[in-house]
């Protein structure tokens, strides 16, 4: 009996040894991917990786990860015109079936999802243009963005009408992805004074498109939806690198 309970307690001893050990190695592979991640991204900030499931260490000698979070604070994303790029928010991406590297100098994702955040005075900054002729002596120039309700953009005109009067004109418009650019459209063209415009010189002025490129590891834009504070954009890869 006594040996028994000897026997217990050295299990006990051992499987509570083995949880330290295993939570000990996870969190120094956390870091050391972290570190990794950052530099191959050139972030201004370490992002957050996470490593999920227990335990960590008979995953490792498996050689792949099951499910890893990692979350990015900010990120400035490349817009397809030179010297010019998109502050993107709180990307948060969960990568499944991650092989690795001894020392996480190298590692691959088999897929991943994920979401993130580009602010309206963001993708409001990178839309600005110059006024837009919309004829009959109308110019019109995109000033603001907002949640406009139901998933839809609230972009507002600064319209200048003949005689040169402003008219500030709120038009909902429609939020969509397509080949990792976001598009955006009015749903319904408003009359000007009274004066119905051609809608092409019209949308010249209100729709605009916004590239969005060149994120971590190779993920793409999947979807759009406008929120509260901005376009949140949900994202999909396979094969992504999340370092090396």
């Amino acid at each position: 009996m006594r040996a028994l309970r000897i026997l217990l307690i050295v299990v006990v001893v051992l499987g509570v040894l083995f949880v330290i050990v295993d939570r000990v190695a996870v969190h120094f592979a956390q870091g050391e991917a972290a570190d990794k991640l950052k530099t191959t991204e050139g972030l201004a900030s370490t992002p957050d990786v996470s490593i999920k499931g227990f335990p960590f260490l008979t995953q490792v000698a498996s050689g792949t990860l099951d499910d890893v979070h990692v979350g990015i604070k900010e990120y400035d994303a490349a817009t397809g015109t030179a010297g010019k790029t998109i502050r993107v928010e709180d990307l948060n991406a969960d990568m499944k079936d991650v092989t690795f590297t001894g020392d996480y100098s190298s590692a691959t994702a088999k897929t991943a999802t994920g979401t993130a955040l580009v602010s309206y005075d963001e993708l409001l900054k990178n839309a600005k243009s110059a006024p837009t002729d919309l004829g009959l002596g109308f110019t019109g120039q995109v000033v603001g963005l907002a949640d406009g309700g139901d998933g839809r953009i609230k972009v507002t005109l600064d319209v200048t009408v003949p005689g040169g009067a402003h008219q500030k004109v709120p038009v909902l418009s429609t939020v969509a992805v397509k080949n990792n650019t976001v598009q955006v459209h009015a749903d319904n063209l408003p009359k000007l004074a009274g004066v119905s415009l051609l809608e092409d010189r019209f949308r010249q002025a209100s729709d605009f498109r916004q590239a969005i490129d060149q994120l971590p590891g190779g993920i793409k834009l999947d979807k759009v939806q406008a929120v509260q504070n901005g376009v949140e954009i949900a994202v999909r890869g396979s094969n992504v690198r999340l370092a090396g």
